[in-house]
């Protein structure tokens, strides 16, 4: 319970994702921002001016070697973790043990190890730990969901999802502090997660056993020379190499991004605009992975970090008829778009089919949205600090089963052999 009015909030982690969850709390009446943490004093004062921006107080700032700190003085109700993906646990496990309610972005964290003390942390204390999966808050996805739960295709067989990151999305990933495992667990853990836990919900079912191929086929140094892409530079800004390279990224150029990391370089050293062909990168942005489900289902997945257009292809077989999904973020990338860039022109579509056997397809009318992840963003943040919960809400178990499939293919690629998600994430089932 609340000591005051409001509930006192901390956001752990500064950077562009938060801004999402600042903005969204400094307008919510029963919230407020009391505390910042993070290594970067830039990156809070920008959040602190989005507060005062929307006629808050700037909240506290803290460094994150004084957390334990922040969390005795400032009678915390909720605790928001943004970090980088390694540094989730760091911040979730003492919050629980506060007494705190954490959200927490997706994933819940990188390895096992970390999970099994997130889960036993929430067992022991009793407290709420959610994770932020927004495409569940998605309507196209929701539709899909109320389909399959009401019998569209009967009994589900299989599912095929193909994902496409383009050259813009895609190549932003080796950009950045994801592109070092160790940090993100790579896109199997940090991107895909989105879509494993999407199955998981949809299926109503858990992964047992994954196998899986991944490599880095098209970034990094050795791929970028062998596709003749490679350019001479460590990071972008300033670097005469980069001017006319389309795969790097102007900071200077975009307000935002200026203030939350190129002004704050000096804080920490952090680049965000690495040259994608550059090292070291120690993620994959090719991957083919099996899954099979506790009842027979088995999902092929493929995930592609460099093509020419965004989006996902989904089709889901059962013993009456099938449902396919295609969603077309961006029909193509121009070269050098900005990050924040609309869709305009480049703008595709959703549709979404039944084909049911021996009957004509049917087209399924959807809701579609091009921003914050298909209308799903602020669909999320109502429900997690909304008047009302939402039954769509993930919680650590939903986030260590997405977690598990990231990591059982992540060991596949290592070791060539499959996987049985109990053994290698005990506790989740």
């Amino acid at each position: 319970m609340s000591r005051t009015s409001h509930l006192r909030t901390a956001v752990v982690g500064t950077g562009h994702r938060a801004q999402s969850y600042t903005r969204d709390l400094a307008a919510r009446p029963g919230h407020r921002v009391v505390a910042l943490c993070d290594p970067s004093p830039t990156r809070m004062a920008f959040h602190n001016r989005l507060l005062t921006e929307a006629g808050e107080p700037p909240a506290a700032t803290w460094e994150p070697e004084r957390f334990t700190d922040l969390l005795a003085t400032e009678g915390l109700d909720e605790v928001v973790v943004t970090t980088v993906d390694a540094a989730h646990a760091h911040y979730i496990v003492p919050a629980l043990r506060a007494g705190c309610r954490v959200v927490t972005e997706k994933p819940m964290t990188v390895d096992a190890d970390r999970c099994a003390r997130i889960l036993d942390t929430v067992r022991t204390t009793g407290n709420s730990l959610t994770v932020a999966f927004n495409y569940r808050f998605n309507p196209v996805h929701e539709k899909v969901r109320a389909l399959l739960a009401g019998g569209a295709v009967g009994e589900v067989l299989s599912v095929h999802f193909e994902w496409l990151l383009d050259t813009r999305h895609g190549a932003d990933y080796f950009r950045r502090w994801h592109r070092e495992k160790r940090n993100s667990g790579g896109l199997m853990v940090h991107k895909a997660s989105h879509h494993f836990d999407l199955v998981n919900w949809w299926l109503a079912d858990r992964p047992e056993e994954v196998f899986g191929y991944g490599r880095l086929a098209f970034y990094g140094p050795e791929a970028g020379a062998r596709h003749g892409l490679r350019r001479d530079y460590d990071h972008a800004h300033g670097a005469p190499a980069a001017a006319d390279d389309p795969f790097a990224l102007d900071l200077a150029a975009d307000d935002t991004l200026r203030a939350l990391y190129l002004e704050a370089e000096p804080d920490d050293g952090y680049h965000r605009d690495r040259n994608v062909f550059g090292g070291p990168v120690t993620i994959e942005d090719d991957m083919a992975v099996l899954v099979r489900y506790a009842r027979g289902a088995t999902m092929t997945y493929h995930l592609t970090a460099y093509s020419p257009w965004e989006g996902y292809r989904v089709m889901v077989n059962g013993s009456v008829g099938r449902l396919e999904l295609e969603v077309e973020e961006n029909r193509w990338q121009p070269p050098r778009a900005p990050l924040a860039a609309p869709p305009g022109d480049t703008a595709g579509g959703v549709r979404l089919t039944l084909r049911p056997l021996w009957k004509p397809p049917v087209d399924i009318p959807v809701t579609v949205e091009h921003e914050a992840h298909g209308g799903g963003d602020s669909r999320m943040l109502d429900a997690l600090f909304g008047r009302h919960a939402s039954p769509s809400t993930a919680t650590e178990r939903d986030g260590a089963l997405a977690l598990a499939v990231g990591l059982a293919a992540n060991h596949c690629f290592e070791t060539g052999r499959p996987v049985r998600v109990r053994d290698l994430v005990p506790g989740v089932e």
